[in-house]
């Protein structure tokens, strides 16, 4: 039925006779002549039917737009000034001989090329938006980035291995998505978050290096860059370090995106502690694109008078902390509310600010309702530390830790969004020296940052037991202009340490046997020093897009509500059902 792709055919099929199938893209009548843009997955191609063919004419006069047809024709040059250099195909056209109507289309609600459609128009319509070129661009550049990491990983004698789908609920990370069992009442099990503990039992089973490009599921609020389905990039090893591991997947990923965008990053990948990367820029992913940088100033306003500053010197886990802003002065009242409201969603009670209108002339050349409340001799400090100059802005943030870390760290994100306060177009890091653990306030207890699974750095085994706080990881994370593209860590490859784990997060003997018991039994049977990594696949294609959303590099994703608007999911099910799987629906909801 067909003998090329619409989109291929360029000037070396010049009097070449080809057949060619498609959807409609257009229709236009000029003068008599009637010209159809066709399209496939590869492009456009442009058709052309005369009166001297009177059979095609009559179908071509017909046709509508995402009708499905088959032509067969002469390929020419087309006329002199009508060409197209946008479209491999741009340069010839195909005179038809004859056209068949293989299936009529209903209007539909869109247009193919038409780039304002709401995204939940998109989504119910989903096999309609999925004709557009850019999402057919984006899924198949998804397929070959795809294809260049299996490439890569089977090069380097990693083993594609499968693991289940349907496993053991462990609820330490987010919500499980769960399956009730038909066969065993009142049981369940739960969609993998990861395949983090079968990964690892795949190294002490001996198969030294394992990946597998799988779908993940967790049930937790969603944004941009989340999908309760996801895919992951799943790899560990055995034998190797954190250098090891982390140079691997740098050579990797610096592959990708040479093959991809023939763009080459530079390496080794700078490094930054979670300390810095908090301190400095107020998140464990910093955008290295934008070079604002977050000042400390806690000890400075510890004995100052103004209470909002002081105070939240003096909490225990509190933190005032400073944010320039090269040419910060342009930025009108109404922008600066709009930062403010902005601050308030990390939980910021507001975004107090100093324009530094003449820097030699303090406190007068100072534009802001702060300064009166705050000695002259601190101001000249702030001014010293921040670096600030005539014409800068300084934005300030008062509260616990984690508050003005989260307000600020969002807040230079999107100032250097806003200003394009870019240095380069890629800044890949590696984010390292984790802590293992981060306190849970509302249960008085600590969780661990990674997973219970993660090995403590060299040195803190002891710390387990007296100063959970204070001990470091051997964990890393990838970080890409302000993405967290990977994550991973050397595992825990000892009993005593595993248990020291569990005693540090108040897992009991008796639960964690429950839990984790396999696992257990496991690093008792000659466990090797093993460690991995995990890649959120849709994130990095994402990124390769220039997309905002994963859901523009995803065939059928959910809304930010978990629902799927082309199927209606998720849905009811009938009481049988229901009955077959022991559960009962509770009529109040």
């Amino acid at each position: 039925m067909r003998t090329n792709y619409c989109g291929l055919i360029d000037k070396s099929y010049l009097g070449d006779i080809v057949d060619l199938t498609g959807w409609v893209h257009r229709r236009r009548d000029h003068g008599g002549v009637i010209f159809v843009d066709l399209r496939d997955r590869e492009g456009l191609m442009q058709v052309v039917v005369d009166p001297d063919t009177p059979e095609a004419f009559k179908l071509a006069d017909t046709v509508r737009n995402e009708y499905v047809i088959h032509v067969k024709g002469l390929v020419r040059e087309r006329p002199e000034g009508t060409v197209n250099e946008s479209l491999v195909s741009g340069e010839v056209e195909v005179l038809v001989k004859s056209l068949v109507i293989i299936n009529s289309a209903d209007p539909p609600p869109f247009l193919m090329d038409d780039n304002s459609i709401s995204e939940s128009v998109r989504l119910e319509y989903r096999y309609l938006d999925l004709r557009r070129p850019e999402m057919q661009k984006n899924l198949r550049f998804r397929h070959q980035v795809g294809m260049v990491i299996r490439d890569f990983l089977n090069n380097e004698g990693f083993l594609d291995i499968e693991t289940p789908m349907l496993t053991k609920s462990t609820p330490e990370g987010a919500r499980d998505y769960l399956v009730p069992s038909r066969v065993h009442a009142n049981q369940f099990f739960a969609l993998p978050q990861s395949p983090q503990l079968f990964k690892q039992l795949l190294m002490i089973s001996g198969y030294d290096r394992y990946y597998q490009i799988v779908k993940c599921f967790r049930d937790e609020d969603l944004r941009a860059d989340r999908q309760p389905e996801f895919t992951q990039i799943d790899i560990e090893t055995s034998f190797l370090g954190c250098e090891e591991i982390m140079s691997l997947m740098e050579t990797m990923i610096c592959q990708v995106f040479s093959e991809m965008l023939q763009v080459d990053l530079p390496v080794p990948f700078p490094r930054l502690s979670y300390k810095d990367s908090m301190d400095k820029y107020g998140s464990d992913k910093p955008d290295m694109r934008i070079k604002l940088v977050i000042t400390e100033l806690t000890d400075l306003f510890k004995e100052v008078e103004f209470k909002v500053f002081r105070d939240a010197a003096r909490l225990e886990n509190g933190r005032v902390a400073a944010l320039k802003i090269p040419g910060g002065v342009s930025l009108t009242r109404k922008e600066i509310e709009e930062y403010t409201q902005f601050v308030k969603i990390y939980e910021a009670k507001g975004l107090a600010y100093i324009k530094v209108v003449d820097v030699s002339n303090i406190p007068d050349g100072l534009n802001s309702p702060i300064v009166k409340f705050i000695p002259e001799n601190i101001l000249k400090e702030i001014i010293n530390l921040t670096g600030a100059t005539s014409g800068d802005l300084i934005f300030f943030g008062a509260d616990k830790r984690k508050i003005v870390n989260d307000a600020l760290g969002a807040l230079r994100a999107k100032v250097g969004i806003d200003m394009k306060m870019f240095s380069t177009k890629w800044s890949p890091l590696w984010v390292i020296d984790f802590p293992m653990f981060e306190f849970n306030e509302e249960e008085s207890r600590w969780d661990a940052l990674h997973h219970p699974f993660t090995s403590p750095a060299d040195g803190h085994e002891e710390l387990l037991k007296n100063n959970p706080g204070a001990a470091l990881s051997k964990a890393y994370d990838m970080v890409i202009n302000g993405w967290e593209v990977g994550g991973g860590s050397i595992r825990i490859n000892t009993i005593e340490v595993q248990e020291a784990v569990f005693r540090a997060l108040n897992v009991s003997e008796k639960s964690a046997l429950e839990k984790f018991g396999f696992l257990i039994k496991a690093l008792q049977s000659g466990a090797p020093p093993h460690g991995g990594i995990a890649f959120g696949f849709d994130r990095i294609v994402a990124l390769l897009c220039e997309v905002d959303s994963i859901r523009d590099v995803i065939a059928f994703p959910k809304t930010q509500k978990a629902q799927d608007l082309l199927v209606s999911a998720p849905d009811f099910v009938d009481e049988k059902q229901l009955k077959e799987l022991h559960l009962k629906m509770n009529k109040k909801i």
